[in-house]
């Protein structure tokens, strides 16, 4: 088992991403994690690491993702969010994004929830006509949304720590 192979720099460089993605918006964290770990794998030949460990890593990723899902759309859905406010997110926080990635990161980041927020409040604010409803709707997504981030960190960091006591071993 070598540390340092094409397949093993692949590897890390795609489980970094996979924690980078854990908070970068469209970006699948844990997925590219257990990417990571499956290119690892191959290129050592699946050893010391196995299917289970994948099958772990897998169940842990899927997780990560329903989670995600059920906090911040059906959450947002629950408090009156139309899917046309989770769609104006979407796009405004891609076009956020875009915009402040003058500054790597950070600025991807805070661009992509102030779009997602603007975009959102924006069109609430057409369809419900309240100011009131249109921030308890915002409030209620903001929520859902860190909640989710905090909560797909902590399963990355543990699916990292898996994956890494298994290539250390």
């Amino acid at each position: 088992m070598e540390l340092l192979t094409p397949y093993s720099l692949g590897a890390y460089l795609l489980v970094a991403l996979g924690l980078a993605g854990t908070v970068l918006p469209l970006v699948p964290g844990p997925l590219l994690i257990w990417t990571g770990a499956l290119v690892w794998a191959w290129g050592n030949g699946f050893e010391p690491t196995d299917w289970l460990l994948l099958v772990v890593l897998g169940v842990l990723a899927i997780f990560a993702w329903g989670v995600d899902i059920f906090l911040t759309t059906i959450m947002s859905r629950k408090s009156g969010i139309s899917w046309k406010g989770i769609g104006a997110s979407i796009v405004f926080g891609l076009i956020g994004g875009i915009v402040l990635s003058e500054a790597p990161v950070i600025g991807t980041i805070f661009g992509a929830l102030i779009g997602s927020i603007v975009g959102m409040s924006i069109v609430e604010y057409l369809d419900k006509r309240s100011l009131r409803a249109t921030f308890r709707a915002v409030r209620t997504y903001v929520f859902s949304t860190v909640l989710s981030s905090i909560f797909e960190v902590g399963l990355a960091l543990v699916m990292v720590g898996i994956f890494a006591w298994r290539v250390l071993a």
